[in-house]
């Protein structure tokens, strides 16, 4: 149960830095927030003022879809380490 348990953390804790390590700074999201702060100067520029105002809910959104990502990421190294742990103390418990 021990081992089952651990070899669980420690998938989970992988999955955890994978999210963190290549989902939360994805050129994707990089990009898309590039070409949002260009449309947004373009429509400065030519006085377009509905096209900044969706400009800045579409740089909002991926705020909080990078924030999103990294709660999930350390929700599951956390996770995963906590399960490592209890999986170390109930060998502990069982073996000595």
């Amino acid at each position: 149960m021990a081992a089952t348990l651990f070899i669980v953390g420690l998938i989970t804790f992988i999955a955890g830095v994978f999210v963190l390590i290549f989902r939360s700074n994805s050129g994707e999201v990089k990009n898309l927030a590039i070409q949002t702060t260009r449309l947004a100067q373009k429509g400065m520029s030519d006085g377009v003022t509905g096209l900044v105002g969706y400009a800045t809910d579409l740089l909002e959104a991926l705020n909080l879809l990078t924030r999103t990502t990294r709660g999930t990421g350390m929700f599951l190294a956390i996770a995963g380490l906590s399960m490592m742990l209890f999986a170390c103390w109930i060998a502990i418990k069982v073996y000595s």
